[in-house]
Formats: C-alpha cells, structure tokens, sequence
C-alpha cells in the first residue's frame, strides 16, 4: 500500500493490517481462517509528495491536500474469476475508507489485483503452490474445488 507520507496514522495502520488481511483473505479460502493469517502481509509505504503525482502533477505542487493511494494486491494463482476479483477489490476499498473515516473510496485510490502464475512465487527455501494448501482444511470445500478446477488438479 502506497500512501503520501504521514496520510495514515498508527492506529489506522494497525486496522488496515487486519482489515485488509481478512478483505483477501476471507474470498479467497471461502471463510474467516484464523490458522490463514500468516500467509497474508500488509506493507505500509509512505511517500513524500514530491514523490508522487496525479494528472501529470507532483501531489507537492497540487496547491491541495489531493487523496492518492494505491494498493497493490498479489496472489498465489486459484479460482479469482472476476466476480472474486470484484469482491476483493471492493472490500479493500471499503476497509480504506472505513480506516479514513469516509462514507465511500476516494476515486483517487487505485487497487491493482496481480495474480502470480503457479510456479512462480517463492518462500521457505523454494517454489509454493496453492494446491497443497488445499488440503489443509482452511479452504471451504467449494472454494477449494473451484481452486482445484481453475489449476486443472
């Protein structure tokens, strides 16, 4: 998550590292996962405004206090059809603005949804795959068959 620097406080850092833990989370392996948690991090960048621009403009040269933030959500390859994707990005959003104190996103706020190809994403000394995950229990057994079927397992 990218931000201006200083635009998000420590007790809105603290709930946005729930909060938008469980806005993938919870999509993704069907339920709330407490034993899930740990496979999901939130990093918090902050920018200075000379380091960020909208419109062709640096933020430091806008002559107003502009909105920008953009969130960046990388996932391991499964079942994120579009209406999953939808959802994800929509409960990251309502988490946001939630944590700011509005009543709906800034259109400033952008969420960018990556999905990293099975074979590519790595931890632990070596290359992870969803597929193993799926035995765990953690997934619903219907998200667990959709993620199995999008991988052709």
């Amino acid at each position: 998550m990218n931000a201006p620097k200083g635009h998000l406080g420590l007790e809105q850092r603290r709930e946005l590292a729930e909060t938008l833990t469980d806005a993938v989370l919870v999509p993704e392996v069907g339920k709330p996962a407490p034993a899930a948690r740990v496979g999901f991090q939130v990093h918090f960048v902050e920018r200075e405004l000379d380091m960020m621009a909208i419109g062709g403009r640096l933020l430091s040269d806008a002559g107003q206090e502009l909105d920008v933030m953009v969130i960046d959500i990388a996932v391991m390859d499964a079942a994120w059809q579009p209406d999953v994707r939808s959802q994800v990005i929509e409960r990251v959003l309502a988490a946001l603005a939630k944590s700011c104190g509005l009543e709906k996103p800034s259109p400033t706020w952008w969420v960018n949804f990556r999905v990293i190809d099975e074979g590519s994403w790595g931890s632990s000394g070596g290359v992870l795959s969803v597929l193993p995950l799926l035995e765990g229990g953690v997934f619903t057994e219907g998200r667990a068959k959709a993620v199995r079927a999008a991988l052709g397992a």
